[in-house]
């Protein structure tokens, strides 16, 4: 395991921590010892994971500060969290003060209020189950443990992109290595967790996620690609990716209708890397569903903006 003991400037005073977490008055931004107020904040992806400093005063991220770093989530638990703290540690910089906190979008099974991984049987992060990730990150970076904080990454995508919404009922999915989901009721956003629902043989998050491309594809043609990319680029010139394609845009309508049904919303918004392929289902999405469908404006900065809000009672909301 790699040490980071307190590097790189993160000086995190520990002694205002309760009264920052318990205190839901108080303003940092008005704070005149605090003129700017930023948050360390992350995204764990199933291959990679994107970090940035966000100033809450001016509500982005801060530019220079976005970090992305590439690993294998098969590998170790000290592997996968030193790459991890390589890419918070590489987005703070001594230059900017004292950050408010660590605020990080997370996928699931995890228990977001303790800090502890649950996933297992998922193909990814099998060596972090059971572990307390905030006490694994707070020994590494020398950051105190209740400044860390865990939010479910669709919840926390879904809730970056609706932040230019007002009063609109948005569901909203993550189509990625795994298949996440959100409702926002026109002021908050809360996961739904339909990726555990069943779903023909199995359970949605098989059918909406990169592993299902994949496996169709070998089914179909013997042949193993390597992404939804690989095969996107396929799509033009092999008809058994582009039937694929439509087939993946069948099946996600199929499933999707009767939670729209219930849940009425005004909008459906489509988000992660899979929707970068979106040229080759989305029409036909949008055909086969009563609601307006849109694909997120913000990428990857939808995630990262969305976990900012883990410490909003620590400023002025957004």
């Amino acid at each position: 395991m790699t040490i980071y003991p307190q590097v790189v400037g993160l000086a995190f005073t520990q002694t205002t921590v309760p009264d920052m977490l318990t205190n839901k008055k108080m303003n940092f931004i008005n704070n005149n010892t605090h003129p700017k107020s930023y948050v360390l904040t992350a995204d764990i992806g199933g291959s990679h994971i994107t970090s940035a400093l966000f100033d809450v005063n001016a509500r982005m991220v801060v530019d220079d500060t976005i970090q992305r770093v590439e690993f294998s989530s098969k590998t170790s638990a000290d592997r996968i969290l030193d790459a991890w703290c390589k890419c918070l540690l590489g987005s703070f910089a001594a230059k900017w003060p004292d950050p408010l906190g660590v605020a990080i979008a997370m996928p699931g099974p995890f228990d977001y209020e303790q800090g502890i991984c649950y996933i297992k049987g998922l193909n990814k992060y099998e060596a972090l189950y059971g572990l307390n990730i905030r006490k694994a990150l707070s020994g590494r970076l020398g950051v105190p443990p209740e400044r860390i904080q865990f939010r479910n990454d669709a919840e926390s995508t879904i809730a970056g992109e609706v932040s230019r919404l007002t009063g609109t009922k948005v569901l909203g999915v993550t189509l990625g290595t795994g298949f996440g989901s959100a409702l926002f009721d026109g002021r908050t956003t809360r996961d739904i967790n339909l990726g555990s629902e069943r779903h023909k043989d199995s359970i949605a998050d098989d059918y909406f996620s990169t592993r299902w491309f994949l496996k169709r594809y070998f089914e179909q043609t013997g042949i193993s690609v390597t992404g939804v990319k690989e095969l996107a680029a396929l799509a033009n010139d092999h008809p058994t990716a582009k039937v694929i394609f439509n087939e993946f845009a069948v099946n996600l309508s199929d499933f999707l209708m009767p939670y729209l049904s219930d849940l009425q919303p005004d909008l459906l918004i489509l988000c992660g890397n899979i929707t970068k392929a979106s040229n080759y289902f989305i029409r036909n999405l949008r055909k086969r569903l009563p609601v307006k469908v849109e694909i997120g404006a913000l990428g990857e900065i939808a995630p990262l903006k969305g976990a900012v809000e883990l410490f909003q009672p620590l400023y002025e909301p957004f």
